[in-house]
């Protein structure tokens, strides 16, 4: 099983934490249904887990939910590099999974928290476009299937073999996007993120990254620098694959599970193609490419010595 969701003891403290009363949340999802049927931009929505996902990563703030679902089609229009030809059978997107290993483990925190792990193979990185594409086909299928909810997300991001090459190729246009697009139109709440395996090169790209973040996850950056006895703190030790000291098998058989996950949505993204906003029809000022990502000329290029 790619996703182990929440024993019923662990439901009842997550639901907490998401505020989410289950009595209520058919009401919840017919107002935000009822609201979408009134967006002349939006598509009509007729997939109720996603929507419960979006209701539960805002918290169940009505409010929170139309704005994160009306940037959520707005993306998939704004971003056709990271939104269209999503077929999973493509070669590039077979290729993002042999050069980069990003899936979200079986098993939860103590907390309830779903953990991702990314790491590149040791292989040249392709198109990078093609990879933050991959990435959020698999946050698209969490959508769908973490079906009772979790605390948040936790990330472990493994800089074993990061090269300056591969990175030279992330350019900040191209990740502040990428971060936009993560950070303001999809449900997650993002609650730790953890660097292992670190050498000079991080400090670079972290000095880079961080100012495309939220204060608020800045603040949750952890870097091991001594080893992973650090990391365990965190997240239980048996939780993580092999490679990391825990009981979870292979990354690599982790990861391959997932690229075939992804085959099996391959109709579902197809249908997908063309589910977006239409700004012609959006009531109101429509939203520009400026708007939504505020290019000002103001980036920097990531220099590595």
């Amino acid at each position: 099983m790619t996703l182990v969701q929440p024993t019923p003891e662990m439901s009842l403290r997550i639901q907490k934490d998401l505020n989410e009363e289950p009595s209520k949340n058919e009401e919840s999802l017919q107002h935000i249904k009822e609201w979408l049927e009134k967006q002349p931009h939006l598509p009509q929505v007729d997939d109720d887990q996603r929507l419960i996902t979006f209701l539960r990563g805002c918290k169940f703030s009505l409010e929170k939910t139309k704005r994160k679902l009306d940037m959520y089609y707005t993306m998939r229009t704004a971003l056709p590099e990271f939104f269209a030809n999503r077929d999973p059978m493509r070669p590039e997107i077979q290729e993002v999974f042999k050069n980069i290993q990003m899936p979200p483990l079986p098993g939860l925190t103590p907390e309830g928290r779903r953990v991702v792990v990314m790491r590149a193979s040791g292989n040249e990185l392709g198109t990078v476009s093609e990879d933050f594409k991959a990435a959020l086909m698999v946050g698209d299928i969490r959508l769908k299937e973490e079906a009772v909810g979790v605390a948040g997300d936790v990330y472990i991001l493994d800089a074993t073999v990061a090269t300056a090459s591969q990175f030279s190729k992330v350019t900040p246009l191209l990740i502040k996007k990428f971060l936009v697009c993560v950070q303001e139109a999809y449900p997650v709440k993002l609650k730790e993120v953890h660097v292992v395996n670190v050498s000079p090169l991080v400090d670079s790209i972290v000095s880079f990254v961080k100012p495309f973040l939220k204060e608020k996850i800045r603040e949750r950056i952890h870097i091991h620098s001594d080893g992973l006895d650090s990391l365990y703190k965190f997240v239980p030790k048996e939780m993580l694959p092999e490679e990391y000291g825990g009981n979870a098998g292979p990354i690599s058989e982790i990861n391959e599970q997932w690229r075939k996950k992804l085959e099996s949505y391959k109709d579902w993204f197809l249908e997908q193609e063309n589910v977006k906003a239409d700004e012609s029809k959006r009531q109101g000022k429509t939203r520009s490419y400026d708007d939504l990502f505020g290019v000002d000329g103001s980036f920097r290029k990531l220099t590595i010595d």
